[in-house]
């Protein structure tokens, strides 16, 4: 089959579509989830979006490990002032060894923002079904 025309020179691209771009690493599957559950305090919700939402201070908390791959802020839409958190790992033991390693840290997050809400409370800890 023959290479498809690169847009840019109007000529043909031997490497195909992607030219020289090197191939996008493979994305991480992840493996574990934790879920909370929060009530936040009235006119606590944008502070709490920043904190814990998928840019703020808990994600790049814990981005300092590979392990983890990202987390989700889900708001109720009946109740706005509910929360739930799902923080997306490769494996618990991932999981379990990061907290483990920096339980100090851990631990002074949940202070300096516990202010934030009314309460939390942990919803549950999930593995990845994989057919086999």
């Amino acid at each position: 089959m023959n290479s498809l025309p690169d847009r840019k020179s109007g000529g043909l691209n031997p490497k195909g579509r992607a030219g020289n771009k090197s191939p996008k690493p493979k994305r991480k599957e992840w493996g574990y989830l934790i879920m909370w559950e929060f009530h936040v305090r009235e006119g606590m919700e944008k502070r709490f979006q920043k904190v814990c939402g998928p840019d703020g201070a808990w994600a790049r908390f814990f981005a300092q490990d590979e392990a983890y791959i990202r987390t989700e802020l889900i708001q109720d839409l009946k109740r706005g002032r509910i929360y739930v958190t799902v923080d997306l790992w490769t494996s618990q033991e991932a999981y379990n060894e990061f907290r483990t390693r920096h339980h100090a840290r851990y631990k002074a997050l949940d202070r300096k923002y516990e202010e934030m809400t009314e309460s939390e409370r942990e919803i549950g800890r999930f593995v990845r079904v994989v057919n086999t």
